[in-house]
Formats: C-alpha cells, structure tokens, sequence
C-alpha cells in the first residue's frame, strides 16, 4: 500500500539543479497522519542543505521527527556498510530463534490501538520538480504555466538553461504543494501536447 520510488531516474543534472538553489536531493521514507489516514511514502526529495537530514550521508541513516511536544528532533547513526547490517542481521536471527524456543512470534505485543487507513499517493500532497526539454520559441512557457495552471498545479519557481540544441530549452519546474492527482493530470497534458 506504500507508494516506493528510486533513485535510478535522478540524474547527476538533477543533483546540479538541486545545489544551484541551495538543495541535496535524498532519498526519504516520510510517514504523516492527518484526520483521514496515514500518508506513508518513499520517494527522492529535494532538500535544503540548511534541513539537518541534508548532512547525512555514506552509511549514516537519519530519522528526523517533528511533535506537538518535542518539536524537531533527529536520531541519526550507522546503518549501512557492512558492520552494521551484519549486527543487524544477526540480531534478527537471535530474535528468530528466541521466538522459536519461546514459541511465540516476537516479543512485542500488538499495540495498533487505531485502525488507520493508508491514503493513497494520488491523495497525498507535495511539492514536484519536473525537469522539462522543450522547444525554445517565444511564449512556451507560458503554455506550460497555463498547463498546469488549469491542473491546479501552481508553479512556485522556473528555472532555464540553455540546450546543447539550440532548437531546445531546458526548464526546470518547482512546485507549490499540491495533491499528485491534479500534478499527474498536469503531467498528462503536457505529454499529449
């Protein structure tokens, strides 16, 4: 029910364009509860470098919280290479086999008190980069705007550079916080024009 997205569609470009507005793109795991269900997701995101999990990096693995009582706060540590997954691995084992010799299926109870239902990604809100090769002729941005425009989609900075083509611009597109299904359609118009 988790939408889960890759890196293998962010490109060294992307990376360029993200530090050139003060950003690292990272891969993150973001879980959020709102009065009708639980948004979980997994996907690249852009982050500013001022953000704490913008520093962490090689086997380090960050989970940042934020709590009506706690505010901000990041537990950060190792938790790739091979040291850690190795201890990680044969933790999990010796919980295996506690289990079997206990017979039981782990030591932790249930304590989902809520049934909370998973919202699906087409309901979830976000801020989009959309990286775009278009044709350079006068007032084609313009018509992207209006694209997602009538979407719904707000478009909260453009960016352009120059093609190797000369026929050709490349703009980059950062949205306002809109739901995937009105940025989707967005896209969707785009591609049939």
């Amino acid at each position: 029910d988790v939408h889960v997205e890759g890196i293998t569609r962010i490109s060294k470009l992307d990376m360029e364009y993200a530090e050139s507005i003060g950003c690292v793109i990272k891969l993150l795991g973001i879980v959020s509860k709102q009065d009708d269900g639980l948004c979980l997701r997994v996907h690249p995101a852009i982050l500013a470098k001022s953000h704490p999990l913008a520093s962490v990096s090689g086997s380090f693995n960050a989970v940042f919280v934020e709590g009506d009582a706690i505010d901000e706060a990041m537990f950060y540590g190792r938790g790739a290479g091979k040291l850690p997954t190795a201890s990680a691995v044969v933790g999990d084992l010796i919980d295996v086999c506690r289990d079997i010799v206990y017979g039981c299926e782990g030591r932790i109870g249930d304590y989902t008190y809520e049934n909370i239902p998973i919202k699906s990604m087409s309901q979830m809100k976000s801020r989009f980069y959309v990286r775009l090769c278009i044709a350079d002729r006068p007032g084609v941005l313009g018509e992207v705007g209006m694209l997602f425009g009538d979407s719904g989609v707000s478009i909260a900075q453009a960016m352009q550079k120059d093609s190797t083509n000369s026929e050709d611009a490349e703009f980059v597109i950062i949205t306002h916080e809109v739901l995937e299904e009105n940025f989707d359609e967005a896209l969707a118009r785009l591609n049939s024009t």
